[in-house]
This record gives C-alpha cells, structure tokens and sequence, in this order.
C-alpha cells in the first residue's frame, strides 16, 4: 500500500490566505498583542449595545431567579448567556475587529433576547431545531459560559430512538476570533464537512490556542453537553480539523485513540521543534526540562496509538504545513505502520476539491463500520498519566514520567489476556457490560511480562474489571489501586499547567510580603495571570482572598496561591508540609538554597489540606506573549517546580530568571542529585 495518494484532477480550491509567521514573529522583545487591539466603536453604537447588554442580563437574572425550581429549563440557561457574553465581553475588552461587528453584535443580542423570552414561557425551541443552532454549557474550569456551534441533520426528530454519527471539527488560527465572531459564523455557515444524518460540533476551543489546555477540556465539555441533548452514538464519533485544527486533530487522535470511529486531520502540526524550524525559521534551544514538556503534546511522540485509531490526513501539495503529515508518517512507520495521506496536487493551504471527496469516502466507510470498544489487541504508549487510556486499558502509574512508557495487550483466547509493559507500574483493565469477550464461567489469566497473574472474574453481564500493581518486579491482582499513600496519579501528576485543565480558584493575599520585592512581583504576576486567562481562554479566573477560602473551595478546587507563607494566609498552614521549605531567611530545594529576598518558589504539588486536588505556588498558565504568536511553541514552558529570581524583570518569554527547575519524583520527592 502506498503511504501517499495524489490526486491528479485539473480543478482546484483558492488557496487559502495564511499568515505565514516568519523571522518577524521569532523576536521575543518585539511581541505584538494576541488577540490585538479592537477598532474604536462609535459612541452611539457603544450606548446602544451597552443599553441591550444591560436589557439581556437583566432577563437573565430574572430567569434564574424564576427557573430555580424548574431545573431543565434552569439548564438552558447558557444557551442565552452565550449571546450575552458575546457582547458584553466585546465592549468591555475592545475586542471589536471590525465595523461590521457592530451589527453582528445587534443581531446576537436579538436572538439573545428571543430564547430569552422563550425561556420564559417555558419553551425552547432552538433545542429541538434543525440546520444551524448555537449552543452553550458552564465549564467547570472557571464557571465561564462557552459557547459551541451544531450543524443539526434535517432527519434529526426529537425523541426517535435513532443515534447519530457526531463530527467534530477543530478550527483554524483565527487571532480575532471572539465569541462575537465564532457566534456569527456557527450561524450562518455548515462549515468545512456535513456528512448526511450526522451532528457536526463546531468547538470554539478555548479562542485560539490550537485546541490545547483548557482548549483540550472544551472538547470534553461540549461533548458531554451534546449527549446530555441529542442521541448521539458513541461507537461513531470522529475526529476532523484544519490548519490549527489540522494540529488539534493529531493531538486528539494520538492522546485518545479509543475514543474514535476514525481522525481526518488536515495539515496543521503534529509537534514542536522542527514544526517551529520548518514553518516559523526558528532555532529552537529548549533546556533539559522544556525537551522532556514537548511530550505532552509532540504527536510524533504517540504514533503508536494510531494503531486503534483509523486515521485519513490530508495535506496541499505545496503547503508548508504538509510536515505535520510527513513527520507523522516517519513516527508511524518506526512503529511498522504507513500513513493513508490524501494529497491536493498544486495545492497550497486549503482543500483540493477532488481529495475532499476521497477523504470523506474514506472516513464514511470507516464510521459505516463504526469503532470497536473491545478489539482483540490495544497498543498504546504514553509519557504522562495525563493521557493515559486507549479502550479497554488504562495505564494508573508509570516507573518515571517524560519517559516512554508502552503496552501491547492481546485477548489471547475466551480465558487468556497477554500484557506487555515498559516503564508501567500500575494499570487496569476495563471491559464494559456486554463487552467482555471472556468466558465467564472461568478466572481470566492475564500474563503480564511473562508472569501469569489471576485476574477478577467476569460478571454475569458480560463486564470485567481486573487492576495490577507492579512492585519489586513482581505483578499481582488488587481489589484496588488507591493505597492512600502519596504518588503521581492520573490527574495528580503535574507539571503546573495541569492545575489549569480543571477547577482553579486564585487566591489573593491580604497580608504583607516578607519583603517588598517579592510582594510586588507576586502581586504583578497575579495581575497578569489572570487578564491573559481572559485574553486567552475567555474566561474571568475565578478569585478570593486568601482568608476568604472555605472548606468547599479546599474540596472542589485546585488552589492557585500568590505570595509567601507571610502574606497569604491558605499558605501559611500547608508551607510546611511541602517538598521545599519557604521560610523568612530563604528557600531550600534539595541540597540548594536562596535568600528569600529576591526568590520565590513557583510549583505544584498534591494539596495537604486536600490530596486530591493540586496547590500551585505563584503561577498561572507557563507559556507567555512570544508563545501566543505561534500555536506550536504553546506547551508548557516550566515543570513540576522551579525557583525564579525576580530582581531580574519579566519579559515575554519567562517570569524572571529561572534559576532551578525540575520534575519532582515519583512519590512527588525533590529528586536527589
């Protein structure tokens, strides 16, 4: 089988405008805004949008006073609130992009304003519409309202039995696309693919970070949502995108193989550094620590779990962006396999119409098939429990994280399970109800590296659920795999971003700084964290003083706590109980030590008032402006700690000087040297 297929045809698309970002984007002290700077809005149009702002959060407020006890329509809630924040956001940001916004945002508030009545009569119709609707839910991460766009097949009834096929397609670089534009477009285009009888999703992801971090969560949010709402079939779901949705195609397919029918990515990157070198012109010089973060979302990385992903990619003859193909197809025939790539001929960065045709017959034969939940054998290999599941196996710990870990597992025969891991110390394996292909009148054998293990029996309903421990080589079967002790878990595993891809609550100290620099850094910090969480994931970071905090926050929230164990109260009672010692005199981490008076420790580790949620010390979000500039340099830019000397200023790319950094150990241990 060949790895490419050309498709020779005479007709072609327009090419598509790209912004190819070159040696301008490469200078960190000459970093223009992301998103930029609005347009001025007239001063009538500004009242008059202000006013309808006002009038809709007016009949919002009254909704949720009204709907208290009527909890399905309470739950629609967000379909209005989308509309709203649209608009408010625009005016309150300038993020205005151009003068036809104006009458965008005039239309949004009218349609905002009708469901809201609708809403009010106990009606929504919208939800049972077909074409194109907009959506809305509350995510968890900061209690924000995103928005997502539907196309609804004409054949969808309310109520009929039928599941559905689901599409989900990842959008380009768009840096001015606000909610305000996303909206307008959902509502007035199908988009790229609209496969008869199925759902399109469009994602907003998050505005424009390539579908990654709390981007990566609006998929699984917005998915949850949709199925609360229509019959979708979860063994049809797939994966599409272009250009920086081509990237956030690679990057779901690799991170979560099981989940779909089949992954369409088009263009687009599939990983950093020679991404940056081929389409940016940029020498990449990464530390140690940065390498070993490229992991997280380095596809190449994760060319294996294709293995139970059918994959289509699609790239333009000429397009630079053709790499993130090509790379892919070199990671994948490592592994043994080749790459189906669906090539545009003369094609720069857009869809040739031909290859369009081939890539959807393509991936409608694989849906018409449908995804198998329980196939014969799972291949999978990760460096992170971040992403850590492919089917029926889910890896629970690793020997060493940011090194290659990797399982091949084989249903042998109706009794017999072969399993064999590298850098794995835990994992489960998981056969839901009439899934399980196992005998169930016999003990299934799993043989894990050689060692045959008994595993748990098969229930009568055709489910199987067996967890593994790994210790002193040594594999056994166990009721459970939460021993209470203190490790890196799936979810609890750093590095700091991690603490953003879930419930967050900054904390603001009230106290005074063990000295003014430092306070005045933390305080700066603070400020910065939380305006580029709006700028850049569109939603206002939730905030308390630090004597503010409940136990409710300690139970739901990861805590993001600014300043030092003098300032900020939630601090001053876990301080000790972390790996690095804070005190008045200076900060010790391992056999190293700094004043206190220029330093500060900025990491993240198991809360000790709530081990199941993280604390993080004096950080957001750890990639910066320069990164905003180019969707591949946006992974994270510091581990799981690090100490920043902060008499040295901030600039675009870091917080100040970063003197020591690392990973804590499995056991969350400073590493000794």
């Amino acid at each position: 089988m060949r790895n490419t297929l050309l498709l020779l045809c005479a007709c072609l698309l327009s090419p598509t405008a790209v912004r190819a970002d070159g040696p301008g984007d490469n200078l960190p002290d000459k970093v223009r805004r992301v998103p930029p700077p609005g347009i001025k809005v007239p001063e009538a149009d500004r009242q008059e949008l202000q006013a309808g702002v006002a009038e809709l959060g007016t009949a919002i407020a009254g909704l949720r006073n009204s709907l208290k006890t009527k909890a399905g329509l309470l739950a629609l809630l967000p379909d209005v609130e989308i509309f709203h924040k649209a608009v408010h956001d625009a005016l309150k940001y300038e993020e205005f992009f151009n003068a036809r916004e104006i009458n965008v945002a005039r239309n949004l508030l009218k349609l905002g304003k009708e469901r809201a009545t609708q809403l009010a009569k106990g009606e929504a119709p919208w939800t049972r519409a077909t074409g194109l609707v907009v959506r809305g839910y509350v995510s968890k991460i900061d209690g924000s309202v995103q928005p997502y766009g539907l196309v609804v097949p004409a054949s969808y009834q309310p109520n009929y039995p039928h599941r559905y096929r689901l599409d989900f397609w990842c959008h380009g670089r768009g840096e001015t696309l606000s909610e305000l534009s996303f909206l307008n477009g959902r509502l007035n285009s199908p988009g790229e693919f609209t496969p008869p009888n199925a759902f399109v999703l469009h994602l907003y992801g998050r505005y424009c970070c390539a579908n990654k971090f709390a981007g990566e969560v609006d998929l699984f949010e917005a998915y949850h949502h949709v199925r609360q709402h229509y019959p979708i079939d979860e063994n049809r779901l797939v994966i599409r995108g272009f250009s920086m949705g081509g990237a956030a195609c690679w990057q779901f397919a690799v991170h979560y193989p099981g989940m779909w029918a089949a992954a369409a990515p088009g263009a687009g990157f599939s990983e950093t550094p020679e991404f940056l070198r081929v389409f940016q012109n940029e020498k990449v010089q990464p530390t140690e620590y940065e390498k070993k973060l490229w992991h997280l979302y380095d596809c190449t990385d994760y060319a294996l779990n294709l293995y139970n992903c059918p994959t289509v990619a699609y790239s333009g003859e000429i397009d630079s962006q053709k790499q993130a193909a090509d790379i892919m197809a070199k990671a994948l025939t490592v592994e043994g396999m080749t790459l189906t790539h669906i090539i545009g001929p003369k094609t720069r960065h857009s869809y040739h119409p031909q290859a369009k045709l081939e890539v959807d017959r393509r991936i409608n034969a694989l849906v018409g098939k449908g995804r198998n939940p329980t196939p014969r054998s799972v291949r999978f290999t990760t460096w992170t429990l971040r992403y850590n599941q492919c089917l029926w196996l889910t890896v629970e710990g690793l020997g060493e994280h940011w090194e290659r870990a990797r399982v091949e597992a084989e249903i042998a025969n109706r009794s017999t399970i072969r399993v064999k891991t590298s850098n794995v110390t835990a994992l489960t394996l998981n056969m839901n109800a009439g899934q399980c292909p196992l005998d169930v009148t016999v003990i299934p054998t799993v043989v894990l590296d050689g060692q045959e293990v008994k595993g748990a029996p098969v229930q009568t309903d055709r489910s199987w659920v067996s967890h593994f421990r790994r210790s002193n080589d040594k594999w056994t079967c166990v009721e459970t795999l939460d021993d209470g002790k203190l490790a890196k878990r799936p979810g609890l595993q750093g590095p700091i971003d991690d603490a953003f891809w879930d419930r967050f609550l900054m904390v603001r100290p009230t106290g005074k700084a063990l000295n003014e620099k430092v306070g005045t850094w933390a305080t700066a910090e603070m400020n910065h964290a939380t305006e580029h969480w709006r700028r850049q994931f569109r939603g206002e970071a939730p905030i308390k003083d630090d004597r503010a905090v409940s136990d409710a926050d300690l139970a739901s929230s990861n805590l993001i706590l600014w300043g030092d164990p003098s300032s900020n109260a939630v601090l001053a009672r876990l301080v000790d109980k972390l790996p690095v010692r804070w005190t008045r005199d200076g900060i010790q981490v391992g056999d190293r030590s700094y004043p206190a008076t220029q330093h500060v420790p900025v990491l993240i580790y198991p809360n000790p008032l709530n081990p199941k949620r993280y604390v993080v010390l004096n950080s957001g979000f750890t990639f910066r402006e320069y990164d905003y500039l180019n969707n591949a340099r946006q992974v994270p830019k510091l581990p799981d700690y690090a100490v920043i000397d902060v008499s040295v200023p901030v600039n675009s790319r870091a917080p100040g000087k970063v003197v020591q950094a690392g990973f804590f150990d499995e056991q969350w241990r400073v590493r000794a040297k």
